[in-house]
């Protein structure tokens, strides 16, 4: 009989313990700047895989769109943490007082791009500013639009609004426009029969980190562990995404985005590997999420510069390395 009830007692001990490692995964909620899409696809990988629940999260991936404020939807609480597109938020944050920071950056490369029509004197980075029109939206006018003025040369009169149509691009082949380089090539190419030159901006000094993990500096102070899950799941997501079986992920977007079709998915993985938007620089040996204070103290120097950000704001208080920069998950990449 006692030999029963120790194993009985086991039993109860096991399923208790599996009962509270349960219970254990705490519920977050992620906000995507965009409808979901391959840009995302390291966040629905570690879903789609548990790597966040290995680590004890249930993450949800609330999908942003153009009907979506996500920040503020994070400022509120409603998030715990919020996909920013580069560092020019964070930096405004501080400026505003808002205890907010950036604690990974999952893209060390922005994935702004300037696009050409080839054989029309516009196939090298120098020749852009001579072309006749530049089709840039009002944010991308507002932000990198204004270094490549001041530090670049170009012509600012010659700007005219990007609508997000590509056929004024097309039908003016003297014209230059802005997009991403996992989609807007890709739209021209469909409707133009014609792939464009592509010039991807950091490759030519605009040096922002890109798709930042945004957190609240009190669920820094209170999660740290929720943090430090939440950063090195979404690197292993990235690393298996890009470098391993991603169907699962990527059923995932086209359930929450019925848009995305299997060949733009394709495209913009293609994309994300051959321009090193993900993974290049510094992320090759720190891990993806990396970031450096020397490399943040220069964007924000020339942003400075362009008269885009404010002198004197303190930028240390915008981001923190403490989650990154550890190597975590270089052993996935195949």
């Amino acid at each position: 009989m006692y030999g029963r009830q120790k194993i009985l007692a086991g039993a109860l001990a096991l399923l208790g313990a599996s009962t509270l490692g349960a219970a254990a995964n705490e519920k977050v909620t992620f906000g995507t700047n965009w409808l979901a899409e391959p840009e995302h696809g390291g966040y629905y990988q570690a879903v789609a895989d548990g790597t966040y629940a290995a680590c004890g999260l249930d993450v949800t991936i609330s999908q942003g769109g153009p009907q979506v404020s996500g920040r503020p939807l994070l400022l509120a609480g409603k998030l715990d943490f919020y996909m920013g597109g580069n560092l020019l938020s964070a930096f405004d944050a501080v400026q505003q007082g808002i205890p907010m920071r950036v604690v990974a950056a999952d893209f060390q490369k922005d994935p702004q791009v300037i696009m050409s029509q080839p054989g029309q004197g516009l196939d090298k980075w120098e020749d852009l500013k001579n072309a006749d029109q530049y089709i840039l939206g009002d944010e991308g006018a507002q932000t990198f639009f204004q270094w490549m003025v001041t530090e670049l040369g170009f012509d600012a009169a010659k700007r005219v609004p990007y609508t997000f149509n590509p056929a004024p691009f097309i039908a003016n082949k003297k014209s230059i426009q802005q997009g991403y380089v996992t989609s807007e090539p890709f739209a021209v190419q469909k409707a133009g029969g014609f792939l464009p030159n592509q010039f991807l901006l950091a490759d030519y000094g605009w040096e922002t980190y890109a798709t930042t993990v945004e957190v609240m500096q009190d669920t820094i102070d209170k999660r740290p562990e929720v943090v430090q899950c939440f950063v090195d799941g979404s690197a292993k997501g990235w690393y298996n995404y890009l470098y391993g079986d991603n169907k699962a992920a990527n059923d995932m977007i086209k359930k929450d985005n019925p848009d995305m079709t299997d060949e733009q998915i394709a495209f913009s993985i293609e994309q994300l590997k051959k321009f090193g938007v993900v993974d290049s620089g510094d992320s090759e040996k720190l891990g993806i999420g990396a970031m450096t204070d020397a490399r943040i103290q220069s964007f924000y120097d020339k942003m400075v510069k362009a008269k885009v950000a404010q002198p004197g704001i303190d930028i240390k208080k915008a981001y923190t390395l403490a989650f990154i920069n550890k190597g975590v998950g270089l052993e996935l990449k195949k």
